[in-house]
């Protein structure tokens, strides 16, 4: 009986000694998804661009990652997902873990203006976390060759007396391309026909054809063609001139009302540490004050824009609003 015993006790002392080890060696649910221990960053980031290579927000991510790369040791990876008017690649970064290694460069349009065009599938309030306006994107007003205007008041007047000449290309229904059209069709009396393309690059081919006559659209995108003589630019979309471009007047100093600012920022899934999104808040300011990241980004027309998180926040809540009471009036629907 005694010997059974013992047996026994034995037995038991090496299951629990098993179930200890397992313990030890088998994490936790909660350690699966707990944010990872240490410095920050330990482990590679994956940076997220919700277009395909070569556009404004891809050119800006790769500049930042490549520097960041260097001050923190860790790779930044640009991961380009583009489709569904950038709200595929927002949505990855919207469902992806709290933890600060999934970062989006977003342009203002996945918050302020595709909520309002159409179904999304996140939140915009609540499922990201704004770390840092990077940059602004000057749009510019340019036609073809073809049609003899040379300003935008002769485009304005050409538009009025060949109502049935001119249509304008943008990337999409509820792109900023065509916001900009068709508030210059409202703010100047004009019917200039949209023909939406599936991104800016084929938009720009037929612009550069002569099969559509009229583009707004990313300066950095057109510069090469205007620096040839192959498209012709009449005016800067934004509210006033660009500090990097003097020399191009506003559309607004002709038609007041026509104002539109883009720009691009860097998020993360909402419920990141604060001192995450600090950090990365701080040294993405840094990389962006260097003289040759502003040099390189100022020669493809694109102007450094830094803020806070909470100032970005800030600015989508703003955005949000005034975009949306211009997309109700203009009654512009999604794809």
């Amino acid at each position: 009986m005694i010997k059974t015993i013992c047996s026994f006790n034995k037995t038991l002392q090496q299951l629990l000694a098993c179930l200890t080890l397992l313990c030890l060696f088998t994490p936790s649910v909660n350690a699966q998804t707990a944010i990872p221990q240490g410095p920050y960053p330990n482990r590679a980031i994956k940076f997220i661009v919700p277009i395909t290579p070569g556009g404004s927000n891809d050119v800006v991510a790769r500049i930042i990652a490549n520097k960041l790369t260097d001050l923190w040791s860790q790779p930044v990876v640009v991961d380009n997902r583009p489709g569904a008017g950038m709200n595929l690649g927002a949505d990855l970064v919207a469902k992806s873990p709290p933890d600060g290694y999934t970062w989006l460069l977003g342009a203002n349009n996945i918050f302020v203006t595709n909520p309002h065009v159409g179904k999304v599938p996140f939140d915009v309030f609540k499922d990201f976390q704004p770390v840092a306006q990077v940059a602004s994107v000057p749009f510019v007003l340019v036609v073809s060759p073809t049609i003899p205007v040379k300003s935008v008041a002769e485009l304005i007047d050409f538009a009025k007396k060949n109502p049935s000449a001119l249509n304008y290309g943008s990337s999409g229904n509820g792109s900023p391309q065509q916001l900009a059209s068709e508030m210059l069709n409202f703010e100047a009396g004009i019917q200039m026909q949209h023909v939406p393309y599936k991104g800016a690059v084929p938009a720009i081919t037929d612009l550069l054809g002569g099969r559509i006559q009229v583009f707004i659209g990313a300066i950095n995108s057109l510069l090469p063609y205007i620096k040839d003589n192959k498209l012709r630019l009449l005016g800067g979309a934004a509210g006033k001139r660009f500090a990097a471009f003097p020399d191009i007047p506003a559309i607004a100093e002709t038609v007041p009302g026509v104002a539109l600012d883009v720009w691009l920022g860097v998020f993360m899934p909402a419920g990141v540490p604060k001192e995450i999104v600090t950090k990365a808040n701080n040294d993405i300011i840094k990389v962006l004050q260097m003289p040759d990241v502003r040099a390189n980004l100022s020669s493809q027309g694109i102007e450094v824009s830094t803020s806070t998180p909470e100032a970005l926040s800030a600015t989508i809540k703003e955005d949000y609003n005034r975009w949306g009471r211009v997309i109700k009036s203009a009654n512009i629907k999604g794809d």
